[in-house]
């Protein structure tokens, strides 16, 4: 347990899933893991160090990699939020990038998405109060929260502290400090031979 109350949570993108091979943006779309995921949450499991629960989303690919942790470490059960599940990427989910360009050109980098696609604000008012719930239930604990690269960009954000890429299995430790989230270091739970993942814009 951490000192004065303070809770630490460990907020970390998913393993690599299936579509994250092929390029695909997933946003609710649920796929799971691809073996080369399920490598690295077992090397995550292994240096992660010690935690007193684990928190994840509902969808696979995040509940798989908290699983594969959980039960390397012998932390659990898993705790199953629902709010933490990644942005809605509205007609881009189950695309490829080079797909959305054909169709949508220079749409990504403009940073133009389509009519359906979830907002910061959407994202922002649901994993935070997610994440202050969590807070609450364990306060004081040190907490491995799986997510997802949206929702910790959209965090990051919101925090000021977006630094580019977050591949698979980083992320950010957040500590809170009254009812506020304050940003620590960027973590990286695997190492660089094992890492996988986009810009940090692909959900």
């Amino acid at each position: 347990m951490n000192s004065e109350g303070q809770t630490e949570l460990l907020l970390v993108r998913h393993g690599q899933s299936t579509w994250n091979v092929e390029h695909r943006w997933q946003g609710q779309a649920d796929p799971p893991l691809s073996d080369h995921g399920r490598s690295q949450a077992l090397a995550a499991a292994a240096g992660i160090g010690a935690i007193d629960a684990i928190i994840s989303s509902p969808q696979i690919r995040a509940l798989e990699t908290a699983t594969i942790i959980s039960t390397q470490i012998g932390v659990g059960p898993v705790q199953v939020v629902e709010d933490l599940h990644e942005r809605h990427a509205g007609e881009w989910s189950g695309l490829t990038t080079e797909e959305i360009e054909a169709h949508w050109p220079g749409w990504i980098d403009s940073q133009r998405r389509p009519t359906d696609w979830e907002t910061d604000t959407s994202v922002l008012e649901r994993t935070m109060a997610a994440l202050d719930k969590v807070t609450t239930t364990f306060e004081g604990a040190t907490l491995l929260v799986v997510s997802h690269g949206g929702v910790i960009v959209a965090i990051e954000d919101h925090l000021g502290v977006r630094d580019g890429r977050i591949p698979n299995l980083h992320g950010r430790t957040l500590l809170t400090s009254g009812d506020t989230l304050v940003p620590g270091e960027r973590l990286e739970l695997v190492p660089p031979d094992l890492s996988t993942g986009g810009s940090g814009r692909r959900v």
